[in-house]
């Protein structure tokens, strides 16, 4: 029988998603926790590849037993034994011929990026302090994107796929804040500037997080003050490092490095040589995928 695995993982323990020798991945981890508790080796198919540090929300997974099994008994199990970074939320019968990775028409990755120094976002978040960045004009540079493109300009030299066609569905930057700083009363902060606490205004002046929301002077360009960012894009599919070379020429376009002609001009046959550096893999998630 075929069963179906709905799981999240950090990926900050793994070398990625996929096996590889004599290095952790969450494929790896996954079925030697299978092999433990039905007693023979079992292989387990993902969604997709993440690579070193990249995390994942809702990824879907599948393998075979050869007999029926208890799917609540087998989740009870699985996180017992799995390691704190992996967690199981549903096991599920599926269809025989199921596919986790095949059968996917959309997949979506989020990117988190944040413009000051908090050490409570470092671990999941890319800290770019960049005092210029124009999130506008970035979104004008991140709708180019959409439609079907030859996207091999971003993804990493030497991948073995057979086409570089991928759709994009969306793609766009969106401020948010997070549950630590609104817990804290920071965005009340924001609201009402005058009430700041003077140990608040002493963390502002030291160029901590609550600068833009206490209404300090070096707000984002692009007409907002946010702090924190996130990128969103989603596709029928994604080649190898693509996402992080996006975010990183996005940056470039920021940044007032790269025009949005030239932007436009290296979707439209640019080679990966001309597109901007990858950013790190932690701050990335698989963030949905739709079937």
């Amino acid at each position: 029988m075929r069963y179906k695995l709905l799981l999240s993982y950090s990926g900050k323990d793994f070398f990625g998603w996929q096996s590889q020798p004599e290095a952790p991945s969450v494929q790896e981890t996954l079925e030697n926790a299978l092999h433990t508790l039905l007693g023979s080796p079992t292989s387990v198919i993902g969604a997709g590849r993440t690579d070193t540090g990249v995390s994942a929300v809702g990824y879907v997974a599948h393998f075979d037993a050869a007999s029926e099994i208890d799917a609540n008994w087998l989740l009870y199990k699985l996180n017992a034994i799995l390691p704190p970074s992996i967690t199981i939320h549903e096991v599920s019968i599926a269809a025989p011929d199921f596919h986790a990775r095949f059968d996917a028409v959309r997949r979506e990755y989020t990117y988190f990026l944040h413009r000051c120094k908090d050490p409570f976002a470092d671990s999941h978040s890319y800290r770019f302090t960049y005092p210029a960045l124009d999130f506008e004009l970035m979104n004008r540079a991140a709708a180019l994107l959409v439609g079907t493109h030859d996207f091999s300009c971003f993804q990493k030299t030497g991948s073995d796929n057979k086409t570089s066609l991928c759709t994009v569905f969306e793609a766009s930057w969106h401020p948010y804040t997070p549950s630590h700083i609104a817990i804290l009363g920071k965005v009340e902060a924001a609201e009402k500037p005058q009430e700041v606490s003077e140990a608040r205004r002493g963390v502002a002046e030291a160029g901590g997080c609550e600068k833009a929301a206490s209404g300090g002077s070096e707000a984002v360009s692009g007409g907002s003050e946010s702090q924190y960012w996130y990128f969103r894009i989603a596709a029928n599919r994604f080649l190898r490092n693509m996402v992080r070379s996006i975010v990183g020429t996005l940056l470039e376009v920021g940044r007032g490095k790269r025009s949005l002609e030239n932007f436009a001009e290296l979707i439209n046959g640019g080679l990966r040589t001309m597109s901007g550096e990858s950013v790190p893999g932690h701050a990335l998630f698989l963030s949905g995928i739709d079937y």
